[in-house]
């Protein structure tokens, strides 16, 4: 470039700084700045925020940000989002004027995120198509239709006994160890193909077990349609409170956008603990059981937030499963009767089941679907009608025939064919059934065909069964997923088959 040449490009740019400084007029803002009279384990306590409004986000020092929680006429208590070790009395802090939000979009499938929008996957930074409050209110009851499309979970004994609908919430309970994560991995892992979007929330768990849960999600294939929101143990209180609405507001986008969600919270005991811990911290008077009295509210917020969306909008829906843990099978508990009141019925798992080897370990007298044959495929319906009557009497006389009492031949049956219906019933984890084995099992179960197999021979004969269900007819396969009843030439050549298969293993 020649002297003259720069010599003009500088003269341009000055002329053009020249006219913008002419052109700048400063304004002012006016900016609340408060300071933290205490910091205590997840929570500050901050003084000087005079116009600061309830659950407004502010900002502290290293952009560490909390919510205000405690709004009080001289002094606002904060619950911290983070790592608070480097707050002292003393330090800044700034208004946001906006409440906490999470991002939003089709960019987060795949991905293992934190509460506040944090890739914890190392893939890089989240793509996101727009930021949404974490805390919204439920769809009114106009916009909302009935539930009437089952959410196949490929566990037997929940979808003939205890069908779950898209758009029902059913709630996930047992002692600690007994399979309850295990019951919604099956779900996650069965919508493969299903067009349903899952997003699963971990809510202080132990890091190993979240590990465990996000390997058998990438094993299986499963992270393809699945968000995963996960805040540690380790963290603090703060964060495992946001992180169900967190990961419901993302669930509500894609219900918005049409399509069927089903959303895992695990567990919300943590939740509920973590809650009964900052209110307590922030001087809320305790209740029963030590926690506050809107700990009904908190979870009655969140979870009607799942509804299946008028067709006017869309026709998504958004199907909760919150998994609590009971202590020593209290089902009486202030947090499980909370929930179960809430819920539209629950999945119970038995610690005597499980020491027994009925895995899933489903309590089906205890475990209840409210919304049940509405949601149910008419062919499971045809199937399973008499099966959970058939299961109750043979667990009531079992329990007289360890008396050792002789027993009529009436009875004898009845328990031999209760004792097939229990091993039936048993399922490995992490494998499901699709609708048409499930049917074929089933099928020839209530038409007492497995009755003369041993005992001992039942999952070899059951697997038989699930064999020969694949070479049901295309048509047949398809009406099974109809709004049909299950005809009579349809049953007649399910039992043929089941029985061709079964014929070898019969005593």
């Amino acid at each position: 470039m020649s002297p003259d040449q720069l010599a003009s490009v500088l003269e341009s740019a000055f002329e053009n700084i020249k006219q913008a400084r002419e052109t700048f007029s400063p304004q002012m803002t006016l900016q609340e700045v408060g300071t933290i009279t205490t910091v205590s384990t997840g929570i500050a306590k901050v003084s000087g925020l005079p116009g600061v409004g309830f659950e407004e986000l502010v900002r502290f020092p290293n952009n560490l940000y909390g919510i205000a929680f405690n709004v009080e006429e001289d002094e606002t208590g904060v619950v911290l989002l983070g790592d608070y070790w480097h707050l002292q009395a003393g330090d800044e802090v700034e208004r946001t004027g906006r409440v906490m939000d999470v991002p939003v979009g089709t960019g987060l499938i795949g991905r293992v995120i934190d509460p506040l929008g944090h890739a914890m996957d190392g893939k890089g930074p989240l793509d996101f198509s727009e930021r949404r409050p974490i805390e919204r209110e439920a769809p009114a009851i106009m916009d909302r239709s009935p539930v009437t499309v089952p959410l196949q979970t490929g566990i037997k004994v929940i979808d003939a006994l205890i069908p779950i609908g898209r758009g029902q919430r059913e709630l996930i309970l047992g002692d600690r160890q007994i399979g309850k994560t295990s019951i919604a991995m099956n779900t996650i892992l069965n919508q493969r193909d299903q067009n349903v979007l899952c997003v699963y929330c971990a809510i202080g768990q132990r890091a190993s077990a979240v590990s465990q849960v996000i390997a058998t999600l990438q094993e299986k294939g499963a992270m393809d349609y699945t968000v995963v929101v996960v805040t540690g143990g380790h963290r603090p209180s703060g964060l495992a409170y946001i992180a169900p609405y967190a990961a419901t507001s993302i669930a509500e986008y894609f219900m918005e956008q049409g399509r069927d969600v089903l959303i895992v919270y695990d567990d919300l005991t943590n939740h509920a603990r973590a809650y009964r811990e900052l209110s307590l911290l922030l001087r809320r008077p305790p209740g029963r059981e030590a926690f506050p009295g809107d700990i009904f509210y908190i979870h009655s917020r969140l979870l009607e937030r799942a509804t299946h969306l008028h067709d006017d909008l869309g026709g998504g829906s958004l199907t909760a499963l919150p998994i609590i843990e009971t202590e020593a099978q209290n089902l009486s508990a202030y947090i499980p009767t909370n929930l179960i009141s809430i819920t539209d019925g629950q999945i119970y798992l038995s610690p005597a089941l499980f020491e027994l080897g009925v895995l899933p370990a489903i309590d089906v007298g205890k475990s209840v679907s409210r919304v049940g044959g509405k949601a149910q495929r008419p062919a499971y319906r045809s199937v399973a009608g008499d099966l959970k009557l058939a299961y109750a009497q043979f667990e009531e006389l079992e329990t007289f025939a360890r008396f050792g009492t002789r027993l009529d031949e009436h009875t004898r049956k009845t328990i031999e064919h209760g004792r097939r219906i229990r091993t039936c019933l048993k399922q490995p984890e992490f494998e499901t059934f699709s609708v048409a084995e499930q049917i074929a099992v089933l099928l020839a179960l209530t038409e007492g065909l497995f009755d003369t197999v041993p005992l001992d021979r039942m999952p070899e004969a059951e697997l038989a069964v699930r064999d020969a269900s694949r070479e049901l007819p295309e048509a047949l396969r398809q009406s099974l997923l109809s709004n049909e009843p299950l005809s009579d030439s349809n049953r007649g050549a399910i039992i043929e088959l089941a029985g061709k298969a079964l014929a070898p293993m019969q005593k």
